[in-house]
């Protein structure tokens, strides 16, 4: 009987690690802030900068060679992706219509345009 008790104790206990385990959301990371970034396509790479801000899923920001030279992006989260769309000015070009990254809060890396090429940001750090 005891024995029996034990392995039913056991069984309750394991199936409250799997629920809890499968209600456990992923842990997104929050981008919010400046990252250099680094875009590598067959014919040379280049460099820039981002400036994002991140409201639960949503993440909007600025892209560009530099700080006077940006144009607004937008993106999402799902899972554990980041997806972010270019919105370039009128008459302007980007590197890239839209890019996937995964990552942590100090570095992602990912591809643009479906494989045309890879992208990485990386935390810029704090002066001071």
């Amino acid at each position: 009987m005891l024995l029996r008790t034990m392995g039913l104790l056991a069984a309750v206990v394991v199936s409250a690690a799997v629920v809890q385990a499968q209600e456990t959301p992923i842990r997104k990371v929050d981008v919010s802030g400046a990252w250099d970034v680094k875009i590598t396509l067959p014919d040379g790479s280049m460099s820039g900068l981002a400036v994002l801000s991140q409201d639960g899923d949503k993440v909007t920001g600025m892209l560009g060679p530099a700080l006077t030279d940006m144009f607004p992006i937008e993106g999402t989260w799902d899972g554990d992706k980041l997806t972010i769309g270019a919105r370039p000015r009128a008459g302007r070009t980007t590197a890239f219509a839209k890019c996937e990254l995964r990552g942590t809060s100090e570095r992602m890396t990912g591809t643009i345009d479906t494989n045309k090429g890879s992208i990485e940001f990386i935390r810029k750090k704090r002066e001071g």
